[in-house]
């Protein structure tokens, strides 16, 4: 179960490892027992609960007040440890290569960013990958990873042109997300994803549109455990033909929506971050 997010994320966990950080009350459940918390939670009742077993006592048990126990301690006392442990983030671009866009400057800023995160995953246990949408299909060009050799190859060339299917390439991102967070429960996941939001290829039977909202919601409700996936839209559209389609894709996935014009490697790399630890 995971709270937080960040850089080596810091994320409670139900699991029986990690730092102790804090406790909650667990009544009957003794397990991973906080018994510090315990103690106190039991205190102010030590004198009632002391009193009331001399009122019941037998006499023959008054007698024996020698061995009479020195804590009174019960079910509804307990106190369960609250644990937090470091966690990788994971971190999935998802581009939009069609014609529709200045395709060489997001992919240049694109590269830019995810080599950058790299460099810093390779010490932080970070993975990313990339999803480039165009055509009618959407393809995982980059599968997570913190290798930055493999990034560097994998990056080298990416197709572009043709339609926008950006259904298909949100539901690769949810995916691919999925999968790699059930192989690493521990994973904090984070969406990036870059498109002026005009899909014009359906996977099914939906208007493009109408689609790709569907599957953003699905993205936006999905918890893989207690951990929501966040967003980021990079508005790729230039501002005179802008028709707000990005902040509506955004809306719909519970994000946040930048400009083209925030768009370089640095400052996407900043954005990134401050998601995470947000």
């Amino acid at each position: 179960m995971r709270s937080l997010g960040g850089k080596r994320s810091r994320t409670r966990t139900t699991r029986k490892r990690g730092r102790y950080s804090g406790f909650e009350s667990s009544p009957r459940d003794a397990s991973d027992l906080a018994f510090d918390a315990t103690l106190r939670a039991a205190a102010p009742f030590q004198q009632t609960r002391e009193n009331h077993r001399r009122a019941i006592a037998e006499p023959a048990a008054q007698a024996r007040e020698a061995n009479a126990p020195a804590l009174h301690l019960r079910p509804e006392d307990y106190q369960k440890k609250v644990r937090v442990r470091r966690a990788a983030n994971l971190i999935i671009f998802v581009v939009d290569a069609s014609w529709s866009m200045a395709v060489s400057e997001r992919m240049e800023a694109t590269k830019g960013a995810i080599l950058s995160l790299l460099t810093d995953a390779y010490q932080r246990r970070d993975r990313v990958g990339m999803i480039v949408f165009q055509k009618d299909r959407a393809t995982l060009v980059l599968p997570p990873t913190n290798s930055v050799e493999l990034a560097q190859k994998m990056l080298t060339n990416l197709p572009v042109g043709g339609k926008t299917p950006l259904a298909a390439g949100l539901w690769l991102a949810y995916a691919t997300i999925e999968r790699e967070v059930r192989r690493m429960p521990e994973m904090v996941p984070l969406l990036v994803i870059l498109t002026d939001g005009a899909g014009n290829v359906s996977m099914g039977d939906m208007p493009p549109q109408v689609e790709a909202y569907h599957i953003a919601e699905q993205i936006r409700d999905e918890k893989l455990g207690q951990t929501p996936i966040r967003s980021i839209v990079i508005n790729m559209e230039s501002a005179d033909y802008d028709k707000g389609l990005a902040q509506a894709l955004a809306d719909h996935l519970g994000g946040i929506c930048f400009n083209l014009a925030s768009l370089q490697a640095g400052s996407l790399l900043a954005m990134v971050r401050e998601r995470l630890v947000s």
